[in-house]
């Protein structure tokens, strides 16, 4: 797991932001004070201290963008800049992304709220920025050219809209967002309830994170753009495995998990150990007649769901997208399969002629995670993920659900690894073993077995 020295570092860790090379000082000195995030850690929720109450997220290796109130109005600074994200410890890749990060800051407001955002453009092409979910004026909707002129490379732009539904929603570019979203430009958008709704429950624990992904070859800093759904790097907020931080929960506690898809392909979310109900999409919450028990939810390309379950039992319980392609991380591509096969006496004659040259996946791929190969710099191996039992085998979309029953409230600190009570985890069997008895079954003749097959001709009528 990363580093969490600074969990608790909240908005101590938050650093004011240079002031941009390319955008006038005169007219960034009136708009709020952007504020921009330089580490990957997961921060203390953003406790409200003006508008109204309401009970913050976490997002996962994450932040909360603050804002200033403006004569009733809340008042947001999102900057569009080149960043450097840690995909992982011992890789960084050169993105896109707001105030410092991919994915920006989480935005949190409350049902009701008057919502002013200023966007600064920092980057080499124009931008904009789409409130994906939302229900506002149609020229607030962020559709460069549509409604309205894309932002200039150093200038700003304002959007206002009043929240008017409580939800999980998210924003991203309607411009160039073929590259701008495959640079890793996205962030989160929770409206909290006004008031006690009849179809929100109020929770103990409330994570936040969105799926994403990218094309970084080995070595290589930069995402290559142009890929379709080729990708080798599927990530949680721009993180994977054993870069994502665990989601820490106290036992018994009601928690709710938001997930938004803006990768290029579906993910099916699974989670071990519980059973949820999945409470709500960007279209609002499900009511409580249409829900029912799952332990997997495919979430499409463009949707946001949220997931509902009480931690009632205690352990590291698995989280992780089903396709086993995105638990990896740097994956190769179009590599045949070679299980089963002994090409030792190939891998000799290339040896002689490269002596790096290391034979691979003739058992499975599980070896790959115990080989201490050379890589190219700023790479991660595959399926490299720790656990306390050896390797995980996993990378990329996978992380923990850390369920303890002394987890102080409010406390998301990594707890360790789970101590199992006696008795209770798998072992390799050594108690006597006795001859089963079974049934004989006649066998078959060879002839019995066969299929006769005769090819129709121009007579048989076929």
């Amino acid at each position: 797991m990363s580093s969490r020295r600074n969990f608790l570092s909240g908005l101590g860790a938050l650093t004011a932001a240079a002031s941009a090379a390319a955008v006038s000082k005169v007219a960034m000195a009136a708009l709020p004070e952007p504020v921009t995030q330089s580490s990957a850690d997961t921060m203390a929720p953003l406790q409200p201290t003006t508008g109204r109450p309401y009970n913050p997220v976490v997002t996962l290796n994450g932040w909360t963008l603050p804002w200033r109130m403006n004569n009733g109005v809340k008042e947001f600074h999102l900057v569009a800049e080149a960043v450097v994200r840690e995909i992982a410890p011992g890789m960084k890749a050169h993105l896109w992304g707001y105030n410092g990060q991919s994915p920006g800051p989480t935005i949190e407001v409350v049902e009701g709220d008057r919502v002013r955002i200023f966007v600064t453009n920092k980057l080499p092409e124009h931008t904009s920025v789409h409130w994906h979910g939302q229900r506002l004026p149609n020229g607030m909707d962020g559709v460069s050219g549509l409604t309205q002129r894309s932002i200039q490379p150093g200038k700003t732009f304002m959007y206002e809209f009043i929240a008017r539904r409580a939800g999980t929603f998210m924003y991203h570019p309607h411009a160039d967002e073929m590259i701008q979203m495959a640079m890793g430009m996205m962030g989160f958008w929770v409206t909290h309830p006004k008031a006690k709704h009849p179809q929100i429950a109020e929770v103990d624990r409330d994570f936040v994170f969105l799926l994403n992904s990218y094309d970084i070859e080995p070595g290589a800093y930069t995402p290559k753009t142009s890929t379709m759904q080729d990708f080798n790097l599927w990530t949680w907020n721009s993180r994977v495995f054993p870069g994502i931080d665990p989601l820490v929960v106290r036992k018994n506690d009601k928690v709710r998990i938001r997930v938004g898809n803006l990768s290029m392909t579906n993910h099916p979310i699974h989670l071990h150990g519980h059973e949820f109900q999945v409470t709500g999409t960007d279209g609002g919450a499900v009511p409580h007649t249409a829900r029912w028990p799952e332990v997997t939810t495919d979430i499409a390309v463009g949707q946001m769901r949220q997931i509902e379950f009480l931690a009632d039992a205690e352990g590291d319980w698995a989280f992780h997208c089903h396709k086993s392609h995105h638990t990896m991380n740097a994956m190769g591509h179009d590599t045949p399969n070679l299980i089963g096969v002994d090409h030792s006496e190939v891998a000799q004659k290339i040896s002689e002629l490269i002596p790096a040259y290391m034979a691979m996946g003739e058992r499975g791929m599980a070896d790959m995670a115990k080989m201490d190969m050379p890589l190219p710099a700023n790479t991660l191996p595959m399926m490299d993920g720790e656990g306390p039992f050896g390797g995980v085998e996993m990378g990329g979309m996978f992380s923990v659900l850390k369920v303890r029953k002394d987890q102080k409230p409010g406390d998301y600190r990594d707890p360790g690894w789970y101590q199992h009570p006696a008795g209770t985890v798998a072992q390799e069997w050594h108690g006597e073993v006795v001859a089963a008895k079974r049934k004989v079954v006649p066998q078959t003749t060879q002839q019995e077995q066969e299929i006769h097959i005769r090819k129709p001709h121009d007579n048989m009528a076929h």
